[in-house]
């Protein structure tokens, strides 16, 4: 048998997508949304606030909130400053509590006081973008719209060469063309878990990586932290 012979078969990128969907389903059989909350509202909320900030800060910030302001018109007629003060450990925490305040408003306004179920309305709302209305939809009514974007699901996607934009819109549209509808968010949720546990931004471990198979940039990032730890053992000789 010749080398050619011996070769593996090219896969499609459709097919490796497949194949990673299945590796992280058997690492990650739970996907639940990392983000407390009882009601769509309060995950509205919640969803918000996490952006560029921890799950975990959040959840540590949201009882109170929740707790101080239990519906659309509570926050509509809160002082913003009110609201800014339960929020500050988020970051950025006057444009949320603006966007909060006025998302509230509108969804009193508009939608009769609750969260709309489609794209185009969810989208409607101050600060609320695709990834936001991808977690409250999937989340709160089961809706499966499109695949949530965040820095680790970008990251990751690149690695593994599912996409070749920086774009979140654009990664989403790649990945809406190779993933089953079903599994959108938790893709997304297990990217999320896999960059926590394995493939750290600042330092990957792909050696012990469960996805190294279908991963092309595997051996440039290996190759890349072999060359580091030379460099800096011999910078450490005397």
């Amino acid at each position: 048998m010749t080398t050619a012979q011996t070769k593996r078969p090219r896969l499609t990128q459709k097919r490796r997508a497949l194949l990673i969907l299945e590796c992280l389903k058997e690492l990650y059989p739970e996907a639940p949304c990392s983000l407390d909350y009882e009601n769509p509202l309060q995950l509205l909320i919640a969803t918000m606030l996490s952006a560029q900030c921890t799950d975990a800060r959040v959840n540590l910030v949201t009882p109170a909130l929740f707790e101080r302001f239990p519906t659309v018109t509570d926050y509509a007629e809160a002082e913003v400053t009110e609201i800014e003060s339960y929020v500050k450990s988020t970051g950025f925490y006057r444009n949320k509590a603006k966007n909060i305040q006025a998302a509230c408003e509108k969804l009193i306004l508009d939608f009769g006081g609750e969260v709309p179920q489609s794209m185009d309305e969810l989208t409607s709302l101050p600060g609320v973008a695709r990834k936001t209305a991808n977690v409250v939809l999937a989340h709160a009514f089961g809706i499966n719209a499109g695949v949530t974007v965040d820095t680790h699901v970008k990251r990751i996607t690149n690695h593994l060469g599912l996409t070749k934009h920086d774009a979140p819109v654009k990664i989403e549209q790649d990945l809406m063309k190779l993933l089953p509808q079903p599994d959108w968010e938790n893709w997304s949720i297990r990217l999320v878990y896999h960059g926590r546990a394995v493939c750290d931004a600042r330092n990957p471990a792909c050696e012990r990586c469960q996805l190294l198979e279908w991963c092309p940039s595997g051996p440039r990032l290996i190759k890349a932290k072999t060359l580091a730890k030379t460099a800096k053992s011999s910078a450490q000789k005397p």
